[in-house]
């Protein structure tokens, strides 16, 4: 992939210089399109976005708050979007899981030292009835009021130079590894990231987004928000989760970001829809295949039939899907292909604002998460025999440092060098391949690794199986593998005709591991399972947690 083929594109120094761009250049073009409680929608356009982000930028000012963290938490909605913008101009923003316990968001306001917190009323309700709490605060609806009616001339703070190092914006991340860190970005980093990204990734003002996934994830706030508002497109919410089929319908979005769960979800229900209004000599073909592999065998026109009608539930306008934050199964790709959408998966961390590497318009290959991005290394460090190592990375997107955590920040950041804790390998392509955690890897008395990852993926391909965590198990007097499960009730009800009992259950989990087992060394064998009754804690990018009561 050589440097002559990528896109020709501008690069912003900082929100403001973004900001304006796009103003001048979409002008009245919507950047958010809102539905109301009445069910008439609001259209914000890009010059009115200007015009609320400096009378925003100048109520913070004018309340002392420059150079002061300044928290965001609640849904998704212009206002988080409008306080995130203006917090990491005036000050520092501080995006807060909306999910987190009221006692852990004081614990993060506290540790931050905010001066003022931007969010829904739910959320400041919570945080008033906090002993001691005293902060500023600022409603979603305010915010709204006070973008509107407000001075927007800037003043002469305005002027001044935000440097490339200087951090605006504090995220605190649990990952799945139970430890909170803060990562300090600065504008320039997260901008960095979209310029790389947008290099390789062709996205228009014609293009709009539906927003699902929470804002205050970086892959999120980065590339399904802050990178379309560089581009002119537009901006629409999903309104719930169990709502996301209904929104795609509504919005018409011609691109999606979403985590593999979701994709998978929406595969599953499309394939249930599809098989329900099928004649029944073709009803099987869904049953008994994948939703891509059903369609490959559908007779010529009834394929063309069923595409248009499932791409019409769609909104009928998807042409890409990005997909992140976990392993993808590859037969998704294939699923969303049968219906001329394409899928790209990529790879980053919140340290990392958030993208390393990914598949794009130049280079596509669903069995990898891709090839680094413009303007960024990625390497592998000390590769085993194998070709396995730990992935490290450099460019301008990298984070400044994790929060008054020196020793912490010199343990990753090694002469020039970002080390990311993940494993993987690259082919002759430069194509990245994601192996598993370091921490993760369980090590067998006689030196072999493994790692968990790569069982869990190869078992959440049996349908029998909706979620799944392998841990290292010595329950049995010597060091075992050990896959806990949460089978799939409504695939098993359907593949055996009747409501499953307990022997069934674990009959069609042994099925699908001793498929695996088969497949794989004797050192890697799955030789403890645990069938669960309730679905895996999860973080809420869907990430199933790796500590906590999983692990017990």
């Amino acid at each position: 992939m050589e440097k002559k083929e990528f896109y020709q594109e501008k690069r912003f120094r900082d929100f403001r210089e973004m900001i304006d761009h796009s103003a001048v250049s979409f002008g009245k073009k919507p950047a958010f399109e809102l539905k109301q409680a009445d069910g008439s929608f609001l259209f914000i356009s890009y010059e009115e976005l200007r015009t609320r982000f400096y009378t925003l930028c100048n109520v913070f000012l004018n309340a002392g708050l420059a150079g002061k963290p300044i928290a965001v938490s609640g849904s998704n909605c212009f206002s988080w979007v409008l306080s995130y913008l203006c917090a990491s101009t005036v000050g520092i923003a501080v995006p807060i899981d909306k999910e987190l316990h009221t006692d852990d968001c004081m614990d993060f306001l506290k540790l931050a030292d905010c001066a003022a917190v931007c969010a829904d009323s739910k959320h400041l309700e919570a945080f008033r009835a906090s002993e001691g709490f005293s902060l500023l605060c600022y409603d979603f609806d305010e915010i709204l009021t006070l973008s509107a009616e407000g001075d927007s001339a800037p003043q002469g703070v305005w002027q001044r130079v935000i440097a490339p190092d200087e951090m605006q914006v504090l995220l605190f991340t649990s990952g799945t590894t139970g430890s909170s860190k803060g990562v300090c970005l600065s504008q320039y980093n997260i901008l960095s990231d979209i310029y790389s990204t947008v290099q390789a990734v062709k996205i228009t003002e014609n293009d709009k987004t539906l927003s699902i996934l929470p804002l205050h994830h970086t892959y999120e706030c980065t590339l399904n928000c802050l990178l379309l508002l560089s581009k002119g497109a537009c901006i629409c919410y999903c309104s719930s989760l169990t709502r996301i089929q209904k929104d795609i319908s509504l919005y018409s979005p011609t691109i999606l970001v979403v985590v593999p769960a979701l994709l998978s979800l929406l595969s599953r229900r499309l394939r249930k829809a599809v098989a329900a209004e099928l004649p029944e000599k073709h009803k099987a073909l869904f049953e008994e295949n994948s939703f891509g592999d059903g369609m490959k065998k559908l007779p010529l026109l009834l394929r063309g039939l069923v595409r248009a009608k499932v791409r019409k539930t769609l909104g009928g306008k998807i042409h890409t899907v990005f997909v992140g934050a976990a392993a993808l199964d590859t037969e998704l790709v294939k699923d969303f292909e049968a219906l001329g959408i394409r899928t790209l998966q990529g790879y980053g961390l919140t340290e990392c604002a958030p993208l390393l590497a990914g598949n794009n318009d130049f280079y596509l290959n669903p069995e990898s998460t891709g090839v680094a991005m413009p303007d960024i290394e990625v390497k592998i460090d000390a590769p085993n025999e194998e070709g396995v190592g730990e992935i490290i990375a450099r460019g301008d997107n990298i984070m400044l440092g994790y929060y008054n955590d020196p020793a912490a920040t010199a343990a990753v950041l090694k002469d020039g060098w970002f080390h990311t804790g993940d494993l993987g390998r690259m082919d002759e392509d430069g194509a990245l391949y994601i192996t598993g955690r370091l921490k993760n890897v369980i090590v067998t008395s006689n030196g072999k690794n493994i790692y968990p990852e790569e069982l869990e993926n190869r078992l959440s391909a049996y349908e029998e199986i909706s979620e799944v965590l392998v841990l290292p198990d010595s329950s049995t007097g010597e060091e075992s593998i050990k896959a806990k499960i949460f089978p799939n009730l409504e695939y098993i009800t359907e593949r055996i005709g009747h409501l499953p009992s307990k022997e069934d259950i674990a009959a069609e989990v042994q099925k699908a591991i001793g498929e695996v087992n088969k497949r794989i060394p004797q050192y890697k064998h799955i030789k403890v399972v645990e069938i669960l009754s309730a679905a895996l804690e999860k973080t809420t990018t869907q990430k199933i947690k790796r500590f906590g009561k999983n692990t017990k």
